[in-house]
């Protein structure tokens, strides 16, 4: 099978697809010869086969990475020089954008306006954390006369990386971005519904001129590429986005081979509280936004919506009016702001949640139906008369929606918010500047959000309390994601 498949785009793009895994700098068959096909969400059509990685296929990505580690230029590299690279890398994927972006909505199947604002938002990853490359730094610690003491921030070493489909490039980048900067190599496995941008991207890893084996991309499955990476005795440290089920998986992997180091990014069910005295145009706009932002495919997503009730009626009819002007369709049409769902799979798990909403009671304000014959599009779908312990409240639905029910009172909300085992994100609506701090200060949630939602940014940590994780994401605390401490104690002028 050829390594590379000529495509061309509805918005005119015409590119070159590569096809093979990216390792040591070259892309190369799979050992076993094994490849999967690629299906076009929007059409349910096969864009192409791309080379599936095996077990054997990671251990020579492993080992090449490895080799890059410990030998060659990179570990002799000047952390500034990590950084030009970074930089060098990112402004290749400005360069090219464009194409980037609707690789992406022809993987993911997201609106190419969706997609443009991942890929800026993957670059300004990329240089933030170029910029800390050189900004790496121990401390010395006096303890008594005599000695000097000091720490260094060593690189773990080779490092695992499982990205999930809802953001393909955008979690390359936060996954890419701190492991590069502070010297560790890499291997990353993509998610198999979306193997195809990184694998784009992956030719201007050569082109910035990082040395063979830093950073290999390999296309595969998670129950045999990614199971390989979790056990492999040579990965120093595993890093996962993606659904909690499978985080506690890779957990136990991770104990039960080398004890490597993990970080997991995984789900949520997050609550967006609106009170009565909030803007209610505004709340909706960011409710809306929330939940119906990238299909509802958002581990942070606002799917429990809880209102309160001196307002409940007039938000609901509000928010049903605002989102019939949501348009679901084309990925590659500008006015699109819902795409389809990312796959078969994905399509038929979220109509079976809707469709045991209908069957537990709750009411359909809004959608609850499949959007056309071709594609697996799903129309935003608002339920209200939700109850707490309904599947459809309780559980992570990763898609296009909304359940709505209504609360007295700070102390109530407060507790319903946090009735849940995971704790990723959460937001508050209000004018009330006391009810914003004291709500945000008691919900358990990685991230709270005030009068908006879905606001990130690479300087500001991300990551779940509870069952949505361990670590954090973006920010200066990444770095620790992959760093070691060393100490180092010396004893001058021969005292005792």
């Amino acid at each position: 099978m050829s390594l590379t498949q000529h495509i061309e785009l509805p918005n005119g793009v015409k590119y070159d697809q590569p096809l093979g895994l990216y390792i040591n700098g070259k892309f190369v068959p799979g050992v076993e010869g094994k490849t999967f096909e690629v299906i076009n969400p929007a059409t349910e059509k096969v864009t192409c086969s791309v080379h599936e990685a095996t077990e054997k296929d990671v251990d020579i990505a492993v080992k090449a990475a490895r080799a890059a580690f410990t030998s060659g230029p990179w570990p002799e590299m000047a952390p500034a020089d990590r950084g030009c690279l970074l930089n060098k890398l990112a402004d290749l994927m400005e360069r090219d954008m464009h194409k980037i972006a609707s690789v992406e909505s022809l993987d993911n199947g997201k609106s190419v306006t969706l997609s443009k604002i991942d890929v800026v938002n993957a670059i300004g990853c990329l240089r933030y954390y170029a910029g800390w490359a050189d900004k790496v730094h121990g401390k010395v610690i006096d303890t008594k006369p005599g000695t000097v003491n000091f720490t260094r921030n060593e690189p773990i070493g080779v490092c695992g990386q499982i990205i999930p489909w809802n953001f393909p490039l955008l979690m390359w980048a936060w996954k890419i971005g701190p492991a590069i900067a502070t010297g560790n190599t890499v291997v990353l496995k993509t998610a198999e519904q979306t193997p195809l941008s990184a694998l784009v991207v992956s030719e201007l890893i050569t082109e910035a001129g990082f040395p063979p084996g830093v950073i290999n991309i390999i296309s595969g499955f998670g129950r045999v590429a990614g199971a390989a990476i979790s056990n492999h005795m040579d990965v120093d440290k595993v890093a996962f986005t993606g659904s909690t089920l499978v985080g506690r998986t890779i957990l136990k992997a991770a104990a039960d081979s080398n004890l490597k180091k993990v970080t997991l990014e995984l789900g949520g069910k997050s609550p967006n509280i609106i009170f009565k005295d909030a803007d209610i145009d505004k709340a909706i706009e960011w409710a809306n936004m929330g939940i119906f932002f990238n299909h509802g495919q958002c581990c942070c997503a606002g799917s429990r919506i809880y209102v309160q009730e001196d307002i409940y009626d007039e938000f609901v009819e509000k928010f049903k009016q605002r989102i019939a002007k949501n348009v679901v369709g084309d990925p590659f049409d500008d006015k699109t702001f819902q795409g389809p769902q990312v796959s078969q799979l994905q399509f038929d798990r979220i109509m079976s949640y809707i469709e045991h909403g209908k069957a537990e009671g709750a009411k359909v304000e809004i959608g609850g139906q499949r959007k056309g014959d071709v594609g697996y599009f799903i129309e935003p779908t608002i339920f209200s008369n939700v109850k707490t312990d309904m599947k459809i409240m309780q559980e992570e639905i990763f898609g296009p929606v909304a359940s709505i029910a209504k609360f007295k009172d700070v102390d109530e909300i407060v507790e319903i918010g946090n009735a849940t085992t995971y704790g990723l994100a959460a937001a508050v609506h209000t004018k009330d500047i006391n009810t914003a701090f004291d709500v945000a200060n008691r919900l358990k949630a990685g991230t709270v959000w005030v009068n908006c939602y879905n606001m990130l940014s690479s300087a500001i940590p991300f990551g779940g309390f509870k069952e949505s994780g361990l670590g954090r994401e973006l920010g200066k605390a990444a770095l620790a994601n992959y760093t070691q401490i060393k100490s180092v104690h010396i004893n001058i002028g021969g005292h005792d």
